[in-house]
């Protein structure tokens, strides 16, 4: 088993083409009742890239992650994943590609053991059998560094190890399909409400999970500095619903953009203004 996923990752690893996107956002838009959260977005992502999309609390950047997914449909715009138009949500067709989706609550099920949250599509929706679905679950976790703890329920674990399932759920894959491994991961506040050091392990899996999976991207929404700037190749602010600055990590600091300085700087007085 671990020489097929390995060969997978190094098939994965030639037949990267950063060339062609996985994915395009065209003039998303998004309103709940008055309030417009994305207004005219437009977003590319390619192989291999690591984006972070970051901005004030409330200005739409989990409600991008939603509709990247599948599970919530833009008002209006365009999505293409592999060249191809989505039309409805990821029940109606599934996209030419895996995206995998890792929640800020890590939403696994209290009443299932870590083995059947990490195995719950398989167990679903393929022919293995339970032996087989318990090797492929006891390897997973040893890639996120959990390795025996199969038995155990989410109640019995801490914080950091929850959200540590939650991607190894988010990874996992059948052999017999490898089509259905994710190419592109999705993180919503991966590191909210961790100590420093739990953080740095996730910021650490985070980036050790696309090395391991060859040119896999990833999009995370993070407010935290050391989780923009371990995590990231690209930098995306968003605020009210637009796109107001985007440039690569190592711009961070020295860019004079108005909306990044005051975000970054932690300042009352700027473009951002807080809603009372």
């Amino acid at each position: 088993m671990v020489d097929q996923l390995t060969n997978q990752q190094n098939s994965d690893t030639e037949n990267c083409d950063g060339g062609a996107p996985l994915l395009e956002l065209r003039g998303i838009t998004k309103q709940f009742g008055a309030n417009k959260v994305l207004d005219g977005v437009d977003l590319t992502v390619y192989p291999g890239e690591a984006i972070a999309i970051i901005g004030p609390s409330g200005t739409g950047k989990s409600t991008i992650l939603r509709i990247i997914a599948g599970l919530e449909a833009p008002g209006s715009g365009d999505i293409f994943v592999q060249g191809q138009r989505r039309l409805g949500l990821i029940e109606d067709s599934p996209d030419p590609l895996g995206i995998g989706m890792v929640f800020q609550q890590a939403a696994l099920f209290d009443s299932l053991t870590v083995e059947e949250n990490v195995g719950f599509l398989l167990y679903q929706h393929s022919s293995l059998s339970g032996k087989q679905i318990s090797q492929i679950v006891d390897e997973v976790l040893d890639m996120v560094g959990l390795p025996g703890i199969g038995s155990r329920f989410p109640a019995e674990l801490s914080g950091g190890m929850r959200k540590r399932v939650s991607f190894a759920r988010a990874i996992v894959s059948n052999p017999q399909n490898p089509t259905d491994r994710p190419a592109l991961l999705l993180y919503d506040e991966p590191t909210a409400g961790l100590d420093p050091i739990a953080s740095t392990v996730i910021e650490d899996l985070i980036r050790n999970i696309q090395k391991g999976q060859g040119c896999r991207s990833y999009i995370i929404v993070t407010h935290q500095d050391s989780t923009i700037r371990r995590t990231a190749d690209r930098v995306i602010f968003l605020h009210q619903g637009r796109i107001r600055w985007s440039g690569s990590v190592d711009e961070v600091d020295k860019t004079d953009n108005p909306f990044m300085r005051q975000f970054f700087s932690g300042q009352i007085e700027g473009p951002i203004q807080l809603v009372h």
